[in-house]
């Protein structure tokens, strides 16, 4: 199964089953060549379940989708080569300093040092991160540290970035500051899947997929979903549909 060429991500049904337990119950949806695509619901939405289905950690129950032209069902190991990843918790290793840590995710990626210098100029200047490469891991502030874990997941050039509750932990401030990167990122041809449950941070995306108990409820730009329901804000929004419980028809 290959994507269309305008979708970097098309998912059609897909279905994740713990035992008894439906985390995700088939969902459908694309993302566009360098889109912003928020994936908004409270814990336990399946927000988390549906990233790691699409970056090959997770195989699904059913269904099917591609990413980046790759089949999540039968070419899942090769999706890591054309993505990078975010994850909810830091997990670079906090006993090395900045550097060894790039260091190490370059050379899974079998990037040249040659290559590793190159990226990290050109990335200095929307992350900052090169003044911290002789510094420890864990004596960074948290905004730091999720710049870092951000510089490992894009020095390949990946074509879709995936961040899972990015900001989680980060001051209004700091969050604000990682949007405006996010949106860089964007610019550049990216294709970006960033799950939140902050609702102000839903406003920055160009689409919107809200989930509610591994189902999706709706799916809109910011202003689409607030003109359909007859809210003010994409939190209302939220209210709305998780009350009702029920999809919305888009």
């Amino acid at each position: 199964m290959k994507g269309s060429g305008e979708h970097t991500i098309e998912v059609f049904e897909l279905t994740k089953a713990f035992d008894s337990f439906f985390a995700v119950k088939g969902i459908s949806f694309f993302v566009r060549s360098s889109e912003i695509f928020g994936v908004l619901g409270a814990n336990g939405a399946g927000k988390t379940t549906t990233i790691r289905m699409l970056t090959g950690l997770l195989k699904p129950t059913s269904g099917t989708g591609s990413v980046a032209g790759l089949n999540i069902n039968t070419e899942y190991e090769k999706i890591k080569w054309r993505i990078g990843y975010m994850s909810q918790r830091f997990s670079l290793y906090d006993d090395l300093t900045v550097g060894e840590n790039i260091d190490f995710f370059c050379g899974v990626y079998g990037l040249s040092r040659r290559t590793i210098s190159e990226r990290l100029d050109e990335l200095d200047d929307t992350l900052e991160i090169k003044k911290y490469l002789s510094s420890r891991t864990s004596s960074l502030p948290p905004g730091i540290k999720q710049r870092l874990a951000l510089t490992t997941a894009v020095l390949h050039e990946p074509q879709v970035l995936f961040l899972d509750e990015p900001t989680s932990g980060v001051d209004p401030l700091m969050r604000r500051s990682f949007w405006e990167i996010i949106m860089q990122f964007a610019a550049k041809g990216i294709s970006v899947v960033v799950t939140t449950h902050y609702m102000e941070e839903a406003e920055y995306c160009n689409r919107l997929m809200i989930m509610h108990e591994g189902q999706v409820v709706d799916i809109g730009t910011p202003e689409e979903l607030k003109n359909r329901h007859g809210k003010n804000s994409i939190e209302d929004v939220f209210i709305a549909l998780v009350d009702a419980g029920e999809p919305a028809e888009a």
